[in-house]
């Protein structure tokens, strides 16, 4: 039975298990990619290069992979489709060569189909872009990234936490520092659909945001990693402090016009200005149907995660990153220097990695990529590359929190994370995950770019 008919019976139930969905699902911009088995504890963030320093190898975090077939992409990402998911696009690169792709519906009321050049919104892709352009500053001497943030910003963040949290604990999400996303948009877990509705067209300073997250509760203690979007409203701030620009012009002008971008930009209006799909939020079946809100005022993302992009655009971004055309060798060795993602089961190794606005991710395939991803309201994206940038994919898709849980609050099975997690392996040159008879990856593997909720959570 659909979530929302069942806790149409249960009104106090509903709005418990809803505002602990509204927590899960809005901790983060984007959502981190999670094996589906672990745990969703902070992790102690003790640091390890993998630029060969210390830790594992650089071989550890490639694979070779396959040549790009084609057939085999289209029929996966049709797969995707088929699984449930509106519309998706996607490019593939792989040296010189490139494939792109597109499927299902743009406007699921007229049908429009999507096109692979859309442009879309990219959530916390965002903070990848913001962290290159503080390591930039980090090049130029006018920051430190072990020096305190209270250097920079007294009055904003004073007091212990100006003293104690570094610029490298916002960037790698150890900071102590709460998320103020679900203190942005009060009464979310009583009426979502309408939540969201009302703030629309809303205007928010970024100052604001970092207030609401500096009085917020945290989730893990200073030198934890814990996703928290606040540490990347700072760094924006942290930006505009040492530059004297606006940072989203600073961005534009040193990270996306020096990778060579032309679709890729902050919206200064609720509206994108190029051809793009109709972005739906279900938000676990409390919105139904799914609602649209490809228009919105993104000032509440900011450098967190407001920026629109192409998947092409992506690829491109990333090959330039890794490939060492926006950053210097030391700042770029800074950024793939990972603290773990969430502490793991017993027995079980980490397979996520978070370094400075990065991070690496071993897919079921057994390579280990670079990337991040994203998600707002209506809005999913997922881009992951080879630590050569030889071989990349980035994705774009137009249905958020697809996920449902039966009557005793247990996730049903996910064919959409399942066919995402395929395509994305293949893509990348893997084997494509084929899991006959299962519908969605267990042991080895992961559940997509999607708040990972456990039971518990629900009750």
């Amino acid at each position: 039975m659909p979530l929302n008919r069942a806790n149409n019976r249960c009104p106090d139930r509903r709005r418990t298990r809803l505002a602990a969905v509204a927590t899960a699902a809005l901790l983060s911009l984007g959502v981190t990619a999670l094996p589906a088995q672990a745990t969703p504890r902070p992790a102690s963030a003790s640091a390890v290069s993998v630029s060969g320093l210390t830790g594992p190898s650089t071989a550890a975090f490639s694979t070779p992979g396959r040549p790009l077939d084609r057939a085999a992409l289209r029929e996966s990402l049709q797969a995707f489709h088929k699984a449930g998911m509106y519309g998706a696009y996607s490019s593939v690169r792989d040296g010189a060569e490139q494939w792109r792709g597109a499927v299902g519906l743009a406007d699921v009321d007229t049908e429009r189909r999507m096109r692979p050049d859309f442009e879309h919104r990219i959530g916390s892709v965002t903070k990848t872009f913001t962290a290159v352009a503080v390591l930039q500053q980090v090049h130029r001497g006018r920051v430190e990234l072990d020096a305190p943030i209270g250097r920079y910003l007294p009055e904003l963040i004073p007091g212990e936490r100006g003293r104690q949290v570094t610029v490298r604990m916002l960037l790698n999400h150890t900071s102590g520092i709460a998320d103020y996303v679900l203190p942005a948009f009060p009464g979310l877990a009583q009426d979502p659909g309408g939540t969201l509705d009302e703030h629309r067209f809303r205007r928010v300073a970024p100052e604001e945001l970092v207030r609401l997250g500096l009085a917020a509760r945290p989730v893990a203690e200073r030198g934890t990693h814990a996703y928290a979007n606040t540490s990347y409203i700072i760094a924006g701030l942290l930006l505009r402090e040492v530059t004297g620009q606006d940072p989203e012009t600073y961005i534009t002008r040193n990270v996306i016009r020096a990778a060579g971008l032309r679709h890729t930009y902050f919206p200064r209006a609720p509206h994108l200005s190029g051809p793009h799909a109709r972005m739906y939020e279900s938000m676990y079946g409390y919105i139904d149907p799914a609602r649209d809100y490809s228009v919105y005022d993104m000032s509440w993302a900011g450098t967190a995660g407001a920026m629109v992009s192409t998947m092409r655009d992506l690829n491109d971004f990333h090959r330039q990153l890794l490939g060492g055309k926006l950053l210097g060798p030391a700042e770029l060795r800074a950024m793939k220097t990972t603290v773990p993602a969430y502490e793991p089961e017993p027995g079980q190794e980490v397979a996520l990695r978070y370094g400075l606005g990065l991070y690496t991710l071993r897919m079921p395939g057994g390579g280990w990529y670079w990337g991040h991803d994203g998600g707002v309201f209506g809005a999913g994206t997922w881009a992951l590359s080879t630590e050569d940038g030889r071989r990349q994919v980035s994705i774009g898709y137009n249905l958020m929190k697809y996920e449902r849980f039966d009557e005793n609050d247990k996730p049903k099975p996910n064919p959409i994370g399942a066919a995402l997690v395929r395509y994305v392996d293949r893509a990348l040159g893997g084997p494509g995950m084929p899991f006959p008879g299962r519908a969605q990856p267990q042991a080895e593997g992961l559940t997509g770019p999607r708040p990972l909720i456990a039971p518990n959570q629900l009750r």
